[in-house]
């Protein structure tokens, strides 16, 4: 190599490179500063667009599934409170007539009709009837659930089927019956009430995941599809909240020390949340057509931590379910919550979980069995 030649690449090495380097990187700085403010923009002007332009819920029509108790009872009160017309459904007559009853009292109108969800033929039915009293559906609210808790070896392919009927099949065959209407009128908005669960596969909680799983994937779905038509569909995954359903869930093995840790779970001010706070914030994520909603901090945090470290949070919920109850007791025979009961649930660990039982007709839904 020449004198001239290890010159020239010093000069290009020592001062030509470093220098087109610190302003490439001056402009990529500024390129991403500028960059990051306009998606900042952009996403603080669509939540300013979003509130100014929120779906009002006076005057509409709301079919709410399994509204009879728990979190649809809620939803259906906070409904009538904005103004709405609601109509609720679930199988049992005398939890509807409870839920009915309470419902007229507040002075608005409603409708409780009875309806199998898992027969496609008796949701029709039933999505007819309510336009029979109050005309087209505007919104639905896909809520009805059941959820079996207990080990793996204690479930049955029954146990399954149950879960895909009732948190998946459900869903779409009542979707199937309101979406022509909305269609048709090129307006509507579907909530479905999918799960932390379908998100993070829980342990002892495994044919409701499943069917929860399967709710997500096609709630998102189906939203994609049908923005074209007007019809706006919201996903929401709530964690653990104070409903009291526990005392109408199914547990199976050790059942009364399944039901002590997922009664216990489902009641503490920092795990669980509030059903009214939950059905408030599930009717804003649909006014303003949210995507989908993660309800509650720790099931915020559980779904990042899994997101970023898949492999971590398999190995914590290994980990989780050594700490659950083994199989035994009733074995694959299921037993009521309500008939689940031990020395430390229901007890101060409870408290607030069997308040929000005798507000919501779960007390009187699991003395009606």
């Amino acid at each position: 190599m020449s004198l001239q030649t290890k010159v020239l690449k010093k000069v290009i090495l020592d001062f030509v490179l470093p220098g087109a380097v610190k302003r490439a990187r001056r402009r990529n700085g500024k390129t991403i500063a500028i960059a990051a403010g306009g998606v900042g923009l952009f996403l603080a002007g669509r939540a300013v667009v979003r509130r100014l332009d929120e779906y009002d819920l006076r005057n509409k029509t709301v079919l709410i599934t399994g509204g009879s108790r728990g979190l649809g009872l809620v939803l259906a009160r906070e409904c009538l409170d904005q103004g709405a017309r609601v109509a609720i459904c679930a199988r049992d007559q005398q939890e509807l007539n409870a839920a009915q009853e309470e419902l007229i009292q507040r002075g608005a109108e409603s409708v409780a009709i009875p309806c199998d969800l898992t027969n496609q033929s008796e949701v029709g039915r039933m999505v007819q009837t309510v336009r029979d009293k109050f005309g087209e559906i505007d919104v639905l609210i896909n809520n009805a659930g059941v959820i079996t808790v207990g080990p793996a070896e204690e479930m049955t392919i029954a146990d399954y089927e149950e879960a895909m009927q009732v948190n998946y099949w459900a869903a779409l065959y009542t979707a199937l019956a309101v979406l022509p209407g909305m269609r048709l009128r090129r307006e509507g908005r579907i909530v479905n009430i999918a799960s932390i669960g379908g998100k993070i596969s829980v342990p002892h909680l495994l044919p409701y995941s499943a069917s929860k799983f399967a709710l997500y994937g096609w709630s998102t779905g189906l939203r994609a599809e049908v923005a074209k038509d007007g019809i706006v569909v919201t996903t929401i995954c709530p964690g653990l909240m104070r409903t009291g359903s526990p005392r109408n869930a199914t547990f199976k093995g050790q059942h009364r020390a399944e039901y002590a840790w997922f009664s216990i779970s489902d009641s503490l001010p920092f795990l669980a949340m509030g059903a009214e706070r939950a059905a408030r914030q599930i009717l804003t994520a649909c006014k303003r057509g949210e995507a989908e909603v993660v309800l509650s901090l720790p099931a915020k945090v559980a779904v990042t931590v899994q997101r970023l470290f898949p492999n971590l949070t398999a190995d914590v919920l290994s980990c989780v379910n050594r700490l659950l109850p083994a199989p035994g007791g009733i074995g694959t025979q299921g037993a009521q919550g309500a008939e689940s009961e031990s020395s430390i649930s229901p007890s101060l660990l409870t408290a607030m979980g069997d308040d929000a039982a005798v507000r919501n007709n779960e007390l009187a839904a699991s003395q009606a069995r």
